[in-house]
C-alpha cells in the first residue's frame, strides 16, 4: 500500500483510539508529509475539524504555490466543506481511501479540475463500517442527518 494512504489510515486509527470518527488525512508536498490530521469533532467539540481540515490546519500557513503542488490523501470521500477547502487552496489531486460508506462532493471537485484517485481500500471501508454500526448517532450527527 502507498505510504501516504497508510499514514492517513494511521491517523484514522489514532482518531478512533481517542473516541472519534475514524477518518484520517495527510497533505503531501513533493513526496513529503507536511500536515497530518484526523476527525476531531468528538475529541475537541469542533464543528470543522474533519480529517482533511485537521491536516490542513496542522500543515500551517503555506504559500499558494505549495498547495498547488500538493496531494491530499484522505481515508473517506471529502464532504462539501473539505472539498471547498481543497478548491480554495488549489490542491490539484485527492487520493481517497473509499467512497462506499459516504460519497462526498467528488463530482464538484472533478468539475473544477481536481484529479481524484479512489482506491476502494478495504481497511478504510472496514473502519467506517464498524464505526457506523457501533456509533450511528455520532455518524449521523457528523453528516447532518
Amino acid at each position: 500500500m502507498d505510504e501516504f494512504m497508510q499514514a492517513a489510515i494511521d491517523e484514522a486509527r489514532r482518531g478512533l483510539e481517542q473516541g472519534g470518527v475514524p477518518i484520517g488525512s495527510v497533505l503531501v508536498h513533493r513526496g513529503r508529509i507536511i500536515g497530518r490530521g484526523h476527525n476531531q469533532r468528538q475529541q475537541r467539540g469542533s464543528v470543522v475539524l474533519h480529517g482533511e481540515m485537521d491536516a490542513l490546519e496542522n500543515a500551517g500557513r503555506q504559500p499558494a504555490s505549495v498547495y498547488r503542488d500538493s496531494v491530499i490523501y484522505t481515508t473517506l470521500s471529502p464532504c462539501s466543506m473539505c472539498s471547498g477547502a481543497i478548491l480554495l487552496y488549489g490542491i490539484p489531486r485527492v487520493v481517497i481511501g473509499e467512497n462506499r460508506t459516504f460519497m462526498g462532493a467528488e463530482a464538484h471537485l472533478r468539475q473544477h479540475g481536481v484529479t481524484l484517485d479512489v482506491l476502494d481500500n478495504a481497511e478504510c471501508r472496514e473502519l467506517m463500517d464498524a464505526f457506523i454500526a457501533s456509533h450511528p448517532d455520532v455518524w449521523n450527527e457528523d453528516i447532518g442527518k
